[in-house]
This record gives structure tokens, C-alpha cells and sequence, in this order.
């Protein structure tokens, strides 16, 4: 969504590392290409203003002026101001003090409000509540089978006790679904309203009237991120007529160049409280106006990696791998296969990559990943045996050839996939071994020292060495504190003749 920005601002930054102070034209060069970049992007012409002028003032004070490195202080001018055109802080869902808490949809035919009410429901069943949808969108044709189906994938109850296609009252079905929700013990309740191509009268009123019947906990607007300028008139819009607590983006993972999301927020007031970034229910979450920035300015989002991973990945099981990864040779294939398969559960390879720092210059790199690789690793695996997963040493010549007809690749295909398990095992067990540095464990020093311990100590031919060795060992080894020669036990206060620790 943000690629043609994120490129802009990126090279605009990379031509400021070179000088070491920043002179008043500098800062008006940059703040120039910053508002290129943001109207290239289809950002609102008050907000680009805004924006440029807070960081023209910003870097032209003592933060950047007295530091020792201007152009990262003017990269974090613009992320601070980045993060507060995005909202500041992460807005959560205001909570009802009696159950049910009321969430009303809204916005135009075609935002993606049906499918949005599925994934807002299950990501909600996911925090431990248990949502109901409502089905208020009577008009559309077959939208209220849409959301049954919706709501089946997701595994919520739906309330649609109108068939809809135009038949049917939404404010009283709107109204009923509260009382519906109670009986059945339903802490949230999310209700799909109608939408219009365009802003007309009728989607107003039945909007407001629908709101005014249930007053819900919180109303979100639910905004095309791809429809650009648009957005902002059409979010105003409903600001005057109906009034909403929160913005929803949806398509973020389009090729639009993402202005929406850079202007709600600032015309409206109303804080970006959630995104969809794909098709399926899962591609959805929580707005945090931190993270997107750091993307848009291509410094990775490192957190929200993680949270994917702990949501996929078992602790148990996790734990189980990473003693096999340290050990070497308990890795197997088949722990190679699960592993692959959680990691095709975290979403899209190029999406993953795509959230480490840095990851924006790589971008052509990334548009080649392509997923069926993955799927024809897992077919390779998928053709061995038992025996072969376990021990791939044992995959010989006419091995390699069954298992490239059951999986329909080429046996060259099957040896390079092996060999690189194989050099993966070696470079884990070095992992293991602290690679041969000193003080790692299993380091250089660790093995010299076993090896001294296997061949045991030596006894020089020289008598003299030979005495003073024996009589090392009868002081109890090389560890045991040497001692003072006669009548120097009392010199400095030692006593006993021994020399103190170390």
C-alpha cells in the first residue's frame, strides 16, 4: 500500500547521512521531497501542510542542530509526526459495563463491511469473547446470506431473522438482536448496516436511526483504503450525518498509494482503530499507528512478527524444536516440514520479509518469492519414507529417483534439498558449538581443554620436572594452592604457608 511513499522518503533520508551538519537549504530541499512524496501518495493537501510545517519547525531547532547525527534526527522527527498524522497511540474497543458491549458498522456499498464484521467477530472470539452478528443490511441482494456464510467460516452465531433482499425492518431486527444477545449469553454484538454507491438521504437516516435504537458502544466507520481522496469527503460525510468513534481500513493490501489512511485521521478527529490487510479472515488486526509508520519509512515491524509467531507457534512445541535445533542431530525432516508449515500459517512469505527492517530496497527481490517452492519442498518430504526422514544418509541413487516421481520434481531437485538439510544440521551444530569462539560454549577453549583431559598429564623426562609434578598432584592437582618455603609461613600475616586465593 505504502510502497511508492516508503521509496520516496527512503531516498530522500539516504541523501542526508553524507552531511554532517544540516544547513537551512538542506532542510527545505527535504522538506520539498516530503511533500512531493505525500502528494504522490494521495495524502489531503491540509494534512501535507500540516505535516511539513511541524517538520520544518521541528528540524530547525536545537534537536537537530546539536546533534550528532542530523539526519537520523530528522528521520525521527518524521516518524514522531508520522505516528501522530496516524493517531498517536493504539485506540483499543471501549467495553460495555453490562454485557452486551454494541458495535455498529457503517460506511458505503462496497467497503468490505460484510466481510469486515466476520473478521472483526472472529478476531474478538480469539480474545476470549463470544460475539454475535447481526444481519441489518437488508437491502443489498443476498447480503444477508453472505454474512450467514461469513459468520460460519468464522464460527459466530448470526441473528438474521429477516430474509432481507429488501424485506425486512433493520432498526427493529437492529433493535431485537440486543435482547436476542442476552438470552443467549452474547458479550459483543456486531451489527451490519446497508450501504449506498454514493451518500444519499435514505442511507442516513436508516444509519441514524439504527443507532439511536441500540446506542451503541462504538460506531466504526468502515473506509476503502484504495478509493484515495474520496475517503475523506465520504468520512466527513458521515461525521455530520451520523457521527463514529472509529476509522476501519480495509484493502491495505491493495496498489493504491494509501493516502486514505494518512488523512482520516487528521480530518475527522476519529482514531484508525483497525486494518485488514488480505482476503482471508485471519488477515486482520489491531491499527497500531507506531508500527505503520516504521514500515512506511522502512524500518521494519519487528512486533508485530513476533505477535503473528506466538499466536501460530505452540510454546511447547516450540521449546521442543529449539532442543533439537541445538542438538543437530535430533533434527529431523519431518521437524523441518511442521516448522515450514507453521511458518506458510503466519501469512504470505513476501508479507513476512517484508516486515524486517531494511526489507524496502529488496523489493524486487521479495516480488520473486514464490510460494510454490515452499510447496514443492513439502511434496519432496511428503514422498520419503518414515525411515528416510529420519536418516537422509541413507537416500541413495535409486531412493532419489522414486522420491522425484512421487513428488513430480526432478531428481536434482531431491539431492540439492537433502544436501541443504544436511548443511543446515552442520551450521546448527556449529550454532551449537558457540562456533569455535572462545568462552562460547563448546569454543575453542572448551575443546582444547577436553582434549587435555582425554590424554591425561604428561611426565617430563627431566627428574627434576618429574619430582615437582608428583608432587603437585600429591598438594591435590594444579588447582591446589601453592606453598611457602619453610620459615616463611609468617611472612606478611599468611599463615599456614599458603599463598591467598588467586
Amino acid at each position: 500500500m505504502f510502497e511508492t511513499l516508503s521509496d520516496r522518503l527512503t531516498s530522500v533520508f539516504s541523501s542526508l547521512r553524507s552531511k554532517g551538519r544540516l544547513s537551512d537549504a538542506d532542510i527545505d530541499a527535504t522538506c520539498r521531497e516530503i511533500r512531493i512524496a505525500l502528494l504522490e501518495a494521495d495524502v489531503a493537501l491540509p494534512v501535507v501542510r500540516d505535516f511539513v510545517s511541524h517538520v520544518k519547525e521541528r528540524a530547525r531547532g536545537a534537536e537537530v542542530s546539536q546533534a550528532l547525527n542530523p539526519a537520523q534526527q530528522v528521520v525521527k522527527i518524521v516518524n514522531d509526526e508520522l505516528v501522530q498524522i496516524l493517531g498517536g497511540e493504539t485506540r483499543r474497543l471501549r467495553y460495555a459495563k453490562t454485557p452486551p458491549t454494541v458495535i455498529m458498522l457503517a460506511g458505503l456499498q462496497g467497503a468490505g463491511k460484510t466481510t469486515l464484521a466476520g473478521k472483526l467477530a472472529r478476531w474478538l472470539r480469539e480474545q476470549g469473547h463470544a460475539p454475535m452478528l447481526v444481519a441489518a443490511d437488508l437491502q443489498r441482494p443476498n447480503a444477508v446470506q453472505q454474512l450467514q456464510v461469513v459468520g460460519e467460516r468464522a464460527q459466530v452465531a448470526v441473528y438474521a431473522p429477516e430474509p432481507g433482499n429488501g424485506v425486512g425492518d433493520p432498526v427493529a431486527v437492529a433493535r431485537d438482536s440486543i435482547d436476542q444477545a442476552r438470552r443467549r449469553q452474547h458479550d459483543v454484538v456486531i451489527i451490519d448496516t446497508a450501504g449506498r454507491l454514493g451518500i444519499d438521504q435514505e442511507l442516513m437516516k436508516q444509519a441514524a436511526d439504527i443507532r439511536d435504537a441500540v446506542s451503541p458502544d462504538e460506531v466504526l466507520f468502515v473506509v476503502d483504503a484504495m478509493i484515495g481522496q474520496d475517503a475523506v469527503t465520504t468520512a466527513q460525510a458521515f461525521m455530520d450525518g451520523v457521527g463514529f468513534d472509529g476509522v476501519v481500513l480495509t484493502k491495505l493490501d491493495g496498489d493504491a498509494r494509501g493516502g486514505a489512511a494518512l488523512s482520516v485521521r487528521h480530518i475527522t478527529g476519529r482514531p484508525i482503530m483497525f486494518a485488514s490487510t488480505g482476503e482471508k479472515l485471519e488477515d486482520f488486526d489491531a491499527f497500531h499507528p507506531d508500527r505503520m509508520a516504521s514500515r512506511i519509512l522502512d524500518m521494519g515491524d519487528i512486533l508485530t512478527l513476533i505477535e503473528q509467531a506466538q499466536r501460530t507457534f505452540d510454546e511447547q512445541e516450540a521449546a521442543k524444536m529449539a532442543g533439537k535445533l541445538v542438538s543437530g542431530d535430533g533434527f529431523t525432516l519431518d521437524d523441518f516440514l511442521e516448522q515450514m508449515m507453521m511458518v506458510r500459517k503466519m501469512g504470505p512469505l513476501k508479507n513476512l520479509l517484508g516486515m524486517m527492517p531494511g526489507m524496502g530496497q529488496m523489493r524486487d527481490q521479495l516480488n520473486q518469492v514464490d510460494e510454490r517452492d515452499l510447496d514443492r519442498v513439502a511434496a519432496i518430504i511428503r514422498s520419503m519414507t518414515p525411515g528416510e526422514r529420519q536418516d537422509p544418509k541413507i537416500i541413495n541413487g535409486s531412493r532419489r529417483a522414486r522420491i522425484a516421481r512421487g513428488s513430480g520434481v526432478t531428481v536434482t531437485e531431491v539431492a540439492s534439498l537433502v544436501t541443504r538439510f544436511f548443511d543446515a544440521q552442520k551450521m546448527m551444530k556449529q550454532v551449537a558449538g558457540g562456533m569455535g569462539i572462545p568462552g562460547m560454549p563448546g569454543g575453542r577453549k572448551g575443546k582444547a581443554a577436553q582434549k587435555k583431559a582425554k590424554k591425561g598429564r604428561r611426565v617430563s623426562g627431566d627428574p627434576r620436572k618429574a619430582a615437582l609434578g608428583k608432587a603437585g598432584a600429591a598438594n591435590g592437582g594444579s588447582d591446589a594452592p601453592p606453598q611457602l618455603p619453610p620459615g616463611l609461613g609468617g611472612l606478611g600475616g599468611l599463615g599456614g604457608g599458603k599463598l591467598p586465593p588467586g
